[in-house]
């Protein structure tokens, strides 16, 4: 959704975007609920050319069950826009079905299953409960809120407090966040580029248990780093801002095309690294053996600590994708890890909440590496796993990632 939304955005009024993105954010958070709704409301399944009439009951759902639209104008528009997608014969029928669900939503609600009433798909409710059964209710809550927009201050250009000064100074209320000294939690979103300093780097936007990366991976003065799968650039970031002489500095992605926002972050941050699109499983030539004395491995996970950001994880994570998932990010580790050199320090990151993808990987390669020990990571946050620590989404607080930190010991 996020290659596609700001397309569309661009082409409506201003006045309308953010009820644009409302609609289409939270009809994916609440659409396992509201499909199971539209089960028992449609007397037969829709055609597959159809799809784009189901998509807008779903959007209308949202609109009577979630939002404060008042009904009479949520059904109205809903059947309106049957007009704009070209079928008129729609209409009866999505009145029918909206007016339907006015008058029956109690017992409509009874009839789902509790991980449909979640609005969760079964196999992540199932898996949630199972690893989190103690903070589950709150993490599937979590999931379906819309998260806080989270500041990174660049500590090169100020204090912390001097930016949340600089915020009051222009009526937006913020808060420092608790984990790092560089989060800034703003009580209501805004557009990041009218942000005071954003344009010239003062700020970036990074959710603050992200930002929790750099800190752990503590470079030091006269370090080679590599920041393996860096793409957006945040974390390659925010290591140059908390060290600004480093040896060298390398951002790698297996995307080109996403080192290009790599590129343009360092640029409006005035900082400097070397670019390269390689597999991470397969490092190139031009990264030798035993020339990093850090290394951030961000690993491509199932995203599953961060749907409140990314919705649309709940309708295109396969439970059979975790598996697969654990290969691949194995694979990273064993092919960054020759890279590092003894005495380095690997950091293992996910934006997942699955001990597959996270605690099992780190286990598996301690278990086959006798030059790998875990440095465990002593901290007060999250929650401490057979290896690393896990955070887990918080309504009010950062969202769910992964840490543990390994040392090359000869």
């Amino acid at each position: 959704m996020a290659s596609i939304l700001p397309e569309k955005l661009s082409q409506v009024p201003d006045r309308e975007r953010a009820l644009l993105q409302q609609l289409c954010y939270g009809s994916l958070r609440h659409y396992y609920r509201l499909h199971a709704f539209l089960d028992q409301l449609l007397d037969k399944p829709l055609r597959d050319k159809d799809s784009d009439v189901y998509s807008l009951l779903i959007v209308g759902l949202y609109q009577l069950d979630e939002t404060r639209i008042a009904d009479h104008a949520a059904v109205a528009e809903t059947v309106e826009a049957t007009r704009k997608l070209k079928k008129p014969w729609a209409k009866g029928l999505v009145n029918a079905v909206l007016r339907r669900f006015q008058r029956e939503r109690e017992e409509l609600a009874h009839a789902l299953t509790s991980a449909q009433q979640s609005a969760h798909p079964t196999w992540l409710y199932n898996a949630i409960w199972q690893h989190y059964p103690e903070q589950a209710d709150a993490i599937l809550n979590a999931n379906n809120q819309q998260p806080p927009m989270v500041l990174r201050n660049n500590i090169q250009q100020g204090s912390r407090d001097e930016y949340l000064a600089l915020l009051n100074q222009h009526d937006l209320a913020a808060r420092a966040g608790n984990l790092v000294e560089s989060a800034v939690y703003l009580d209501t979103g805004a557009d990041v580029t009218a942000l005071p300093g954003f344009t010239t780097g003062r700020v970036s936007v990074q959710d603050e248990s992200a930002q929790l990366a750099a800190v752990l991976l503590d470079s030091q003065a006269g370090d080679a780093v590599l920041d393996a799968c860096s793409a957006p650039g945040g974390k390659t970031c925010h290591t140059l801002e908390l060290q600004s002489n480093l040896l060298r500095m390398v951002a790698l992605d297996s995307d080109a095309d996403r080192l290009l926002r790599v590129q343009e972050n360092l640029d409006r941050l005035a900082l400097a690294a070397e670019l390269l699109a390689a597999d991470a499983s397969k490092p190139p030539g031009a990264l030798s053996p035993q020339s990093f004395d850090r290394v951030l491995v961000d690993a491509p996970c199932s995203a599953t600590g961060v749907i409140r950001r990314h919705p649309d994880v709940k309708l295109l994570r396969r439970e059979d994708d975790i598996a697969s998932l654990q290969e691949q990010q194995t694979a990273i580790v064993e092919g960054l890890w020759p890279l590092l050199k003894t005495g380095g320090t690997l950091l293992y990151v996910t934006c997942s909440i699955m001990p597959q993808e996270n605690s099992e990987v780190i286990a598996r390669f301690l278990a086959a590496h006798e030059d790998a020990i875990e440095d465990k990571i002593d901290a007060d946050w999250g929650y401490g796993q057979q290896h690393g620590r896990q955070l887990l989404p918080d309504a009010a607080a950062g969202d769910g990632l992964y840490y543990a930190r390994l040392k090359k010991i000869n």
